[in-house]
């Protein structure tokens, strides 16, 4: 385990460390609680042995600091077990209302130190295994099950983050909306199933556009959303004019050069797309008039002869 000692008697902090790593856990020392709670950000150990009295910052005050920043992340929690001079009952309830999870005399027999640690150590294997698990179910609730892509749950969110974000700075932000051409057609033609595989591989193409950031002239911050069926939104904050002409051209292209066959699309019998895009600031209009007026320049594209983009800057 990864283990962290806030101690301000440099003998006592010594002896705990050297006791710790002869039973193979990596220690790390701080000698007050303000320095401690540094540490425990940057580091983020697996336990935490906090000292009561200490200059700058008491344990206490540390022990609230760690709970406050380990608040802000879902399902965060990391063990705290305050070192004493003596075991007493007093100093056990002390300790758990500070918001620490046990107390341990700094004179604790070996035997008993080694019996602790077993049980810490089994303590942050379940932690491991409980954040993998939550990292995984919540990839899961914002993914889009067949492409991989952000669902419409997961864009909703980072959108309106994203344009919040935009107000504030008072940049650009810009919006395409994408629509395989002819995708009923496709189904009801070579199945269901290679209807997935068109749309993975739409998918694909269009992220691949946007993570090329640096070519695409583009903050990280942009990405590609399952909108819904075969439509597909791009958005783009911060969204410069000669990266918003530039990504017009790039994601229909992207999609052409799969070269997927489509017999019954009069574009070159090959899978397209057509696009409808809007760049605007913030300031001029709201968020649901921009997805509604690159909506509308989608439909003038597919109206137009699909295979194209409608975009207005």
């Amino acid at each position: 385990m990864k283990i962290l000692i806030i101690e301000d008697s440099r003998a006592v902090a010594a002896v705990m460390a050297a006791r710790l790593s002869s039973l193979g856990h990596e220690v790390d020392v701080a000698e007050n609680g303000a320095i401690g709670v540094d540490k425990f950000e940057t580091g983020q150990p697996d336990l935490v042995f906090m000292d009561i009295e200490m200059p700058v910052m008491n344990g206490f005050e540390a022990t609230n600091r760690i709970r406050a920043h380990e608040a802000k992340q879902p399902w965060a929690w990391t063990p705290i077990i305050f070192l004493t001079a003596s075991d007493t009952a007093e100093n056990l309830i002390t300790a758990i209302e500070a918001g620490g999870d046990d107390f341990m005399s700094k004179s604790v027999p070996e035997l008993v130190l080694e019996a602790k640690m077993k049980a810490m150590a089994r303590i942050a294997a379940l932690r491991q295994r409980l954040s993998f698990a939550n990292r995984k179910l919540e990839e899961q609730a914002s993914r889009d099950g067949l492409t991989g892509l952000a669902n419409r749950r997961h864009m909703d969110l980072r959108t309106d983050l994203a344009w919040d974000e935009a107000l504030r700075t008072q940049g650009s932000f810009a919006l395409f909306m994408i629509d395989v051409d002819h995708f009923k057609k496709y189904n009801d033609h070579y199945g269901h199933q290679a209807g997935d595989d068109c749309l993975r591989a739409v998918a694909g193409a269009l992220a691949g556009v946007i993570e090329h950031t640096e070519a695409s002239g583009l903050t990280r911050d942009a990405f590609v959303a399952r909108y819904g069926g075969e439509e597909f939104a791009v958005i783009v904050p911060e969204a410069s004019a000669a990266a918003f002409s530039h990504l017009t051209a790039t994601l229909i292209d992207a999609v052409r050069q799969l070269d997927l066959p489509h017999e019954k699309n009069d574009a070159g019998g090959r899978v397209t797309i057509s696009a409808g895009g809007m760049r605007m600031a913030p300031a001029e209009g709201e968020l649901v008039a921009l997805f509604r007026q690159a909506d509308s320049r989608l439909y003038r594209a597919k109206h137009g002869g699909r295979n194209q983009a409608v975009v207005t800057d």
